[in-house]
């Protein structure tokens, strides 16, 4: 497989408006059963690992159940959730793992919080019934943090103190917070490398192909996978020139020199 993962954007539409997130600029669309099989077509031999994640949360789309069931015939599914929505993939039997953003949660109201998890415990103990792996992932400096942390632990009876295990298939995963990549931002590095279109890349609700899951307004756009093959989009030379710049620690887009996602990894 050229790909360990491919992202797939179902909807560009969300249902929140996380101040960490950049949002888009782009048509607010659902991807329609027809687009997304062809997508799907086009993907077979690429990778065996689909990620509905890129801008948007995947369950607001209406037919994400059915989505999910039509991808699971052909690829292992894994969703990335702000956890608001999870009632509704609850009972599907078809998804490797959920990764639920618990930074969404930005209010201090315990009562709130307390309705938040609950839900998701309630979906987490239907989901682990049928084996899918669930990531609860937390930004570490998010000022939610402790009181998210407070609850878990009371609800599950486990001391956590960093990236932990609760239980089989169930984990607490602990991340940096990023700078989503912008020209027009404040960071700046030249060198670095990425895993775009090394081990993924993305695909937007339109078709375009972005080099990797962060390029939430397709300003590296690559082609439109629903009008020319995929081979053909990752062979040209914007793409191989990226590949290549950063197999030498260099990034030769001015967006990836904005972006700090791996740098931060290294510091």
């Amino acid at each position: 497989m050229r790909f360990k993962k491919v992202y797939l954007e179902i909807t560009n539409i969300c249902n929140l408006n996380c101040s960490f997130c950049p949002g888009n600029n782009r048509v607010k669309s659902l991807i329609s059963i027809d687009d997304f099989n062809l997508i799907l077509n086009s993907l077979e031999g690429y990778t065996k690992y689909l990620y509905f994640h890129l801008m948007g949360e995947p369950l607001f789309h209406p037919d994400i159940n059915n989505l999910i069931d039509i991808a699971s015939s052909r690829f292992y599914v894994n969703i990335t959730t702000n956890g608001y929505l999870i009632s509704r993939i609850a009972n599907n039997k078809n998804i490797r793992q959920v990764n639920i953003s618990l930074q969404a949660f930005n209010n201090q109201n315990k009562k709130e919080l307390t309705k938040y998890l609950n839900d998701i415990y309630d979906a987490v103990d239907n989901l682990l019934l049928n084996n899918t792996i669930i990531n609860l992932r937390i930004w570490q400096d998010n000022p939610d943090t402790q009181n998210i942390l407070k609850e878990l632990e009371n609800h599950y009876n486990v001391r956590i103190t960093g990236n932990t295990k609760i239980k089989t298939n169930l984990y607490v995963d602990f991340a940096k917070s990023f700078i989503w990549p912008d020209i027009n931002n404040d960071y700046c590095n030249v060198n670095g490398s990425c895993k775009g279109l090394i081990d993924h890349i993305g695909i937007l609700v339109d078709g375009t192909v972005v080099p990797c899951c962060l390029d939430y307004n397709g300003s590296l756009k690559l082609g439109n996978i629903k009008e020319t093959p995929l081979n053909q989009i990752l062979n040209q030379e914007k793409a191989l020139k990226m590949i290549e710049g950063f197999k030498q620690n260099k990034k030769c887009e001015k967006m990836c020199q904005h972006c700090n996602f791996y740098d931060r990894i290294k510091n």
